[in-house]
């Protein structure tokens, strides 16, 4: 394990060097509304890529920009073949980058016969690199993190993700006015790698999303639940990777609580 956790860490670092040797340099087009593309997160993931498959040449891999103009449902899926796959977003936060804002991030995660095994999440501009090994705890450059004790929403600090077309009557929105109006406070940061990431070390107490992929979260969702926290379905059950809706908190009593909270923006 200890060699796919150090191969991991590498891609991930980089891929991160490449998005700030590129920062500031590169044009982008615009593949949707409000969705921007660079020639960044593509350098990104050849850079990632050649290593992890280099180091494992039989593994899978799945990168967000293999699928960059593929269908929402097509893109949702891809299954490994190895038994093992590579699960990587080479530049998470996207429109933070372009816009030279701090917030974005590279994430790396490898996952086994459905068991995410280890994880990755690097902020070139902070240098902090998360990661995590199943079975082996959360760190933050080389230290222990745990998530935060918070049970109580009003003590919270919670983060979300909207997709990038919400539209004003969007259950996203319903559930968005629903958690701000019992939290302490709501971030919409921009990156979701780096909530889960902020969520497992205990700066962020809650955190939920409806509308991202796997390459987002795959690796965040293994730093919480090593760092000690909690990660579902948005119903409560088994997160499903491949189509991730999911709720994540600190402690049980809190995301039982977030839980009831975003269910009432349905009723």
């Amino acid at each position: 394990m200890q060699e796919f956790s150090d191969v991991c860490e590498r891609a991930a670092r980089a891929g991160g060097q490449v998005l700030l040797d590129w920062q500031g340099r590169f044009k982008v087009r615009q593949k949707a509304p409000k969705d921007l593309v660079t020639e960044a997160d593509l350098n990104s993931q050849r850079v990632i890529r050649k290593i992890l498959l280099d180091a494992f040449p039989t593994h899978d891999f799945l990168g967000e920009e293999d699928w960059a103009d593929d269908s929402p449902e097509t893109a949702a899926t891809g299954h490994p073949t190895s038994g093992f796959r590579w699960i990587v977003d080479p530049l998470d936060g996207t429109t933070n980058y372009v816009h030279q804002l701090h917030g974005f991030s590279v994430s790396v995660a490898l996952e086994g016969d459905g068991e995410l095994l280890v994880a990755a999440v690097y902020d070139p501009i902070s240098k902090e690199c998360f990661t995590a090994t199943r079975g082996e705890g959360s760190f933050l450059n080389g230290k222990r993190i745990s998530v935060s004790d918070c049970e109580e929403i009003p003590q919270a600090l919670v983060g979300s993700s909207f997709s990038a077309r919400v539209e004003r009557k969007s259950p996203e929105v319903a559930r968005f006015i629903e958690v701000l109006l019992v939290c302490q406070a709501l971030r919409r940061l921009g990156s979701a790698a780096l909530n889960l990431s902020y969520l497992a070390a205990g700066r962020l107490d809650g955190y939920w999303a409806t509308s991202v992929k796997s390459w987002d979260v795959a690796a965040g969702v293994l730093l919480v639940r090593e760092a000690g926290g909690v990660v579902t379905g948005l119903d409560g059950g088994p997160l499903e990777l491949n189509h991730p809706r999911f709720v994540a908190a600190s402690t049980s009593v809190l995301h039982e609580e977030l839980l009831r909270t975003l269910g009432a923006a349905s009723k």
